[in-house]
């Protein structure tokens, strides 16, 4: 549902209907290489964050499609060399479970190999980073503790580090989670049938052991399940998801889950360009010890994405809502929506100095001074819905020259509308800034008079992703920039995002206060 206008302090996209069915995606956002739990009558999820920090999201849902977002697991990354942006590196496609009385969390980073974290509450702390097995390429982790008393993990491989993406293995693990126990066992070693397969997730099921694994790639791939009667195998596979007739691309990679009421459902991807990868979620019905997910339309046995559908039953009507995006920045901590292209210093913002107000401090300039791509202080968060409007209230008053502060559309190309001090006492420049990994140019600009301290700086993201920025200096009549309109593209494994950010050139400027962080539908 796109609601242009409304007052929900999540923003213009809702899953639910309000008339006990949903529409798909149920999170229109960047929500990669979702898992999910249920753990009595919550579900959680957790997500892939690579090297953006605040990492390891957290969400909650009582129905499966309102989820609104409570912790991060992970508040910095420990590993060397997270003080600058480490584009597509990090958290790679995390399991959450719930086992011992204790949730857990592992995943596999590609340079270093599969981590661990735990915690009694979900939207508490959780414990520091532990790694379970060292090694180059280990990617998508997932544990799994039989009912004989037995701990397995099954993981697959990175093809940029190994060299491989047609192989998963399976190795037994200690009980505490802490380390593998042997080498393992591949499961899948086929790179005629399955020369790309990852993201495996394992369960039993009627004395079955499954692994739910995409194969075939992130655009185009497909949903496979592969079933046996012993944890190791061998064996069989199905193809049970595919995009088919629907528009719904590479619908792969994500969670069963079994209601208390006998239902199961399916929660899964789609590479939607600038918007990442966005999460649906598919009704699931067991044949003969076989999932099938979604709608059987053409009769061939394998299911496609459903548009809509009636919601989970849960026993009860849950409200509607979905991650925040707004933000007033009137508590003592940022919005969860917030992250940081790499780990952040206390030095870069205040939300006490001015209360009601974040200040952002212009932090030097680093590595190519000419562009924006490696900066680390960038404050950027998951574009909300397919199309909206942000908007924030920038006081420019205490900017030194050499600084800029604004509003921003980030990717491995970039948009950013600016405030610039000129000469002392000599006003400012309003410009509209583009640029790339490699260089940063001015494509628009307009003076500023020294009286004017304070703008109002907004970008309009329309359907496909095309951005188009405007300002207003009275608060009341907002002036159109004459350029055509900026197409957001992704960064590595993620989505476009949008934010705001204050740089100085070659030292430490002055800083920016940004009076609230608006998310509207785009006609608002």
């Amino acid at each position: 549902m796109n609601s242009n206008c409304n007052d929900y302090p999540w923003g213009p996209w809702t899953a639910d209907q309000g008339d006990g069915t949903y529409v798909n995606p149920v999170l229109y956002a960047d929500y990669s290489d979702p898992d999910v739990i249920r753990v009595g009558e919550d579900f959680y999820m957790t997500s892939s964050s690579f090297g953006h920090i605040p990492g390891l999201p957290i969400l909650h849902s009582k129905d499966l499609v309102n989820w609104r977002l409570i912790n991060h697991a992970l508040e910095r990354m420990p590993m060397d060399g997270y003080e600058t942006p480490q584009h597509g590196n990090g958290v790679w496609a995390p399991s959450i479970r719930f086992h011992d009385s204790k949730y857990w969390i592992f995943y596999g980073d590609p340079d270093v190999g599969i981590m661990m974290t735990t915690s009694e509450d979900p939207a508490g702390t959780w414990s520091d980073l532990h790694l379970v097995h060292e090694g180059r390429g280990l990617i998508d982790a997932c544990p799994f503790w039989d009912d004989d008393g037995h701990a397995y993990l099954v993981h697959a491989y990175a093809h940029s580090r190994s060299g491989i993406k047609h192989r998963l293995r399976v190795c037994r693990m200690s009980l505490d989670g802490k380390r593998l126990l042997d080498d393992g066992v591949d499961i899948i070693n086929d790179s005629i049938q399955f020369p790309t397969i990852e993201g495996p997730k394992m369960y039993k099921r009627n004395g079955f052991y499954y692994v739910f694994a995409p194969a075939g790639g992130v655009e185009e791939g497909w949903q496979t399940v592969l079933r046996s009667d012993k944890p190791f195998g061998p064996y069989e596979a199905r193809i049970v998801l595919k995009q088919g007739g629907t528009v719904v691309n590479g619908p792969h990679q994500g969670a069963w889950v079994e209601l208390a009421s006998g239902e199961s459902w399916f929660m899964h991807f789609q590479h939607k360009d600038a918007y990442g990868r966005i999460v649906h979620l598919q009704p699931v019905t067991w044949i003969d010890d076989w999932p099938h997910m979604g709608a059987d339309v053409d009769g061939d046995g394998i299911g496609e994405p459903v548009a809509r559908v009636l919601k989970p039953d849960v026993g009860a009507v849950y409200q509607i809502e979905a991650p925040v995006a707004s933000d007033n920045f009137e508590h003592e901590r940022l919005g969860l929506q917030w992250q940081w292209q790499a780990n952040p210093e206390s030095c870069w913002y205040s939300l006490k100095d001015c209360p009601g107000q974040l200040r952002l401090f212009a932090q030097p300039a680093v590595g190519n001074k000419d562009t924006l791509f490696q900066a680390p202080h960038l404050l950027l968060q998951k574009f909300p819905a397919p199309e909206f409007a942000a908007s924030t209230h920038l006081n420019m008053t205490n900017l030194k020259k050499g600084d800029q502060a604004g509003l921003i559309i980030f990717g491995y190309s970039y948009a950013a509308l600016v405030c610039s001090p000129r000469e002392e006492n000599d006003g400012f420049l309003l410009q509209l800034i583009e640029g790339s990994i490699e260089t940063e140019q001015v494509v628009w600009e307009h003076y500023v008079p020294v009286t004017q301290q304070e703008v109002i700086l907004q970008v309009d993201v329309e359907a496909g992703a095309l951005c188009f920025f405007r300002y207003s200096l009275d608060g009341e009549r907002f002036e159109s920039i004459d350029r055509p309109l900026f197409q957001a593209v992704v960064s590595r494994w993620v989505g476009a995002k949008v934010g705001l950010f204050a740089q100085s050139d070659d030292k430490l400027g002055g800083y920016a206060d940004f009076n609230g962080f608006k998310v509207t539908g785009i006609h608002c």
